[in-house]
């Protein structure tokens, strides 16, 4: 018989299930925490031509329940932002739940892959070495598993890890992550570590780096440090500098601080669904906005392309049943759908994505608040997004 969980368990769950607090969550970031600004430079907002669609009507998906709808989409996924760009205009544009154009949202796990560019940018530009250790940028770190593996390995998830010398079991470590850096999220009697470096150097090794994929936090909180000793810079400070600041954004992003006054930069991330959208026309552009090149046209054009020799080419996202088709590849922080059309996407939980498809000509934003609970099925945002490109080249 299986024992009931204690009261002290519950606050584990919260983030997850309870909608009231995942909506507010998802919008108020900076209210819940201290935060730090992500500017978006001095420049002039760069302006998003429209050329409005009706895509309401359009049949995207069809299920169990019968054909999905843009509002039976938007509900199924508790859609607060939804934003459709194709060959560089707005065609689609959406807002609900209290969001706003002009309100930055929980990007989530999302913010993974925009670290993902700075770390390909700096090691193009022959600043960080990709076959080094992290413990040659973090000399504190040697000997731990995060340490001890190559920055190819971090960009890749190619670590196998146990903290505090727990048995690895991925949704109990994200909660133990949330709590590092939310206070209001540890139960009762939490004892654990209270910032993001103390935790990471509880992970010892429980397998050869490189050798297997585990979606794993750590990983890019361990880039994200490395990239704070090459620069110099906070990580906020850095994506202003090399990607926010360049893109023409309306709207200051924001990351999340831990006690140490140190970046979340695996997932307390918030921006603008517009400013997102900006950063992905950017990669469909080649990594380009007009005349300027954001970063490398490489780095944006072998994200599909560039998975190393010897990395899986066959992943699952993270909430995807065990059982589903491992259909995806991972590089450099990024999804890769290895679909027709070259498209790849940031995504991150409560159905946070960052969708560009160059071969559609196709960008698409969706930020989300959806309960995650295997009483509630996901929404089926890709087979959306890729019904809608598809409708639009047409």
């Amino acid at each position: 018989m299986t024992e009931t969980a204690p009261l002290s368990d519950l606050l584990w769950t919260r983030g997850y299930t309870d909608p009231t607090w995942l909506h507010r969550f998802t919008s108020a970031g900076r209210e819940l925490s201290p935060s730090r600004r992500v500017w978006r430079g001095p420049e002039p907002a760069r302006d998003l031509p429209e050329r409005p669609s009706d895509l309401d009507a359009l049949d995207l998906v069809t299920t169990d329940a019968g054909t999905l709808k843009l509002p039976e989409l938007f509900a199924a996924a508790q859609t607060d932002a939804f934003l459709v760009l194709h060959r560089g205009s707005v065609v689609y544009e959406r807002y609900l739940h209290g969001a706003e154009p002009h309100t930055p949202h929980f990007n989530a796990s999302a913010a993974k892959s925009y670290l993902g560019l700075i770390a390909a940018t700096l090691a193009h530009q022959g600043l960080l070495d990709r076959t080094a250790p992290a413990s040659a940028y973090v000399p504190e770190l040697a000997g731990s598993a995060f340490g001890d593996s190559r920055i190819d390995d971090l960009l890749h998830m190619g670590t196998q890890v146990s903290y505090a010398g727990r048995p690895f079991d991925k949704p109990t470590e994200a909660q133990r992550y949330y709590a590092v850096v939310a206070p209001q999220l540890r139960p009762y009697g939490y004892s654990g570590p209270t910032s993001i470096r103390e935790h990471l150097l509880t992970a010892r090794a429980t397998g050869a780096p490189g050798t297997e994929f585990r979606y794993e936090n750590g990983n890019v909180e361990t880039l994200a440090e490395v990239l704070r000793r090459i620069t110099g810079l906070s990580t906020s400070a850095l994506l202003s500098e090399v990607i926010w600041s360049k893109l023409g954004a309306e709207e200051d992003a924001y990351y999340i601080l831990d006690s140490e006054g140190v970046e979340a930069a695996c997932g307390g991330f918030s921006a603008t669904a517009r400013d997102v959208a900006r950063l992905g026309e950017m990669l469909r552009c080649g990594g380009a906005v007009g005349d300027r090149q954001v970063i490398p046209e490489e780095v944006a054009t072998t994200i599909v392309s560039g998975v190393p020799d010897g990395y899986p080419r066959g992943v699952r996202l993270p909430a995807a049943p065990p059982d589903s088709p491992a259909t995806l590849s991972y590089h450099d922080l990024w999804w890769i759908l290895n679909d027709p059309y070259d498209s790849y996407m940031a995504s991150g939980i409560h159905g946070q994505r960052l969708f560009v498809s160059p071969r559609l000509e196709l960008v698409v934003v969706h930020f989300g608040s959806q309960v995650m609970s295997p009483a509630v099925p996901p929404a089926p945002l890709v087979q959306a997004f890729l019904r809608i490109g598809v409708h639009l080249n047409a």
